[in-house]
């Protein structure tokens, strides 16, 4: 039999590394992909990534999915929310469909997740997890996957459905059998029985290999953030988002103005960074002649909500009040006094 390959979802969890550990303990080439949908956290954890997967020896890739995500998944999920605003299932099955694209892509055999039983009370339920496999066999119907099953043959010479070339390694015994497993690609009997919350097994594992670089199973995806999840929905009712819009409820102080403007102001130089974008909503707010943050206000926000933003920035840099600054907000240039930061307060849509 031919050397198989396995496409790996990698979230940079433990039960991810275990997982791809497992497959190559049986001699099937793994390929890590960590698909990056725009929520996953303010810090990038590339650099982590690339460590943890070169002490198992497995190739690494991130795939940048967040406008497909966001177009696709974020505001219609057919699972609905968790807690907050996590399509947690439908994001599940967003990248798995994009796994087997790669899987198409790269000419890999299976695909493999480090998902555990009950590990997660919204995605990881034998029902959530059914739920995806529901949606994973749906995507079967797309014309890209149809020559890797065969829906009206034996099982054998190819799989009927999808759903059957996804592999969870860590809680395979509980689970029902899969194509790879059926067909002798993969020992059942080398696989996991893994169920729950603790995490016990698996660090004991981690201990037996020697690994330097994992990280616990956990939250992580900022769409579970109180606050992100709140600025979501009030944008999305104020306005509408767009993709441009992601950057402004991850980062900055979130404000709404008198007139019913919204204007986010960076709270460091990070943050500078991370709001010097251009989004078609949206227009800068530039400190000319002091150091400071930067802003964003919507473009069509009345001038009295144009010129407080720039008074809050100020007020928020290195200023003085009662002395005159110059302002860029757009195209437009303004002589504005500093906002005392007590007074800015109360525009926090968050308090």
């Amino acid at each position: 039999m031919s050397k198989k390959k396995a496409i790996a979802l990698f979230s940079g969890g433990c039960d991810s590394l275990i997982s791809m550990q497992l497959m190559k303990e049986q001699g099937i080439e793994v390929v890590a992909i960590n698909f990056n949908i725009g929520f996953g956290g303010n810090k990038s954890k590339l650099e982590y990534f690339h460590n943890a997967t070169a002490q198992i020896g497995v190739e690494f890739i991130s795939v940048d999915i967040r406008k497909q995500f966001f177009n696709d998944v974020l505001f219609a999920p057919k699972y609905g929310y968790g807690k907050y605003f996590n399509p947690c299932i439908d994001c599940h099955a967003n990248m798995f469909k994009n796994a087997f694209l790669k899987l198409v892509e790269l000419d890999a055999d299976f695909v493999i997740s480090g998902e555990v039983l009950g590990q997660r009370p919204k995605s990881q339920r034998k029902e959530a997890l059914d739920q995806v496999k529901i949606l994973v066999k749906k995507m079967g119907e797309d014309s890209r996957f149809a020559h890797l099953i065969d829906p009206n043959g034996d099982g054998i010479q190819k799989p009927k459905s999808l759903d059957e070339l996804l592999l969870r390694p860590m809680s395979a015994k509980l689970l029902e059998e899969t194509y790879p497993e059926r067909m002798g690609w993969v020992d059942r009997s080398k696989l996991l029985d893994v169920h729950g919350r603790g995490r016990t097994r698996q660090l004991e594992m981690i201990q037996n290999y020697g690994w330097k670089y994992f990280e616990k199973p956990g939250g992580g995806c900022l769409l579970t953030d109180t606050s992100v999840a709140l600025k979501i929905k009030d944008l999305q009712s104020h306005r509408g988002m767009i993709f441009e819009d992601v950057e402004l409820v991850k980062a900055g102080r979130y404000m709404v103005l008198p007139n019913g403007a919204r204007c986010i102001i960076a709270r460091n130089e990070e943050e500078n960074q991370k709001l010097d974008i251009e989004n078609p909503m949206m227009e800068k707010i530039v400190l000319l002649d002091c150091n400071g943050p930067i802003g964003l206000i919507e473009k069509n926000a009345t001038k009295e909500d144009k010129c407080l933003a720039g008074r809050i920035a100020l007020g928020y840099g290195k200023s003085h009040l009662e002395q005159d600054y110059q302002v860029r907000i757009g195209d437009m240039q303004y002589k504005l006094t500093p906002l005392e930061r007590q007074e800015a307060q109360k525009y926090l849509f968050l308090k």
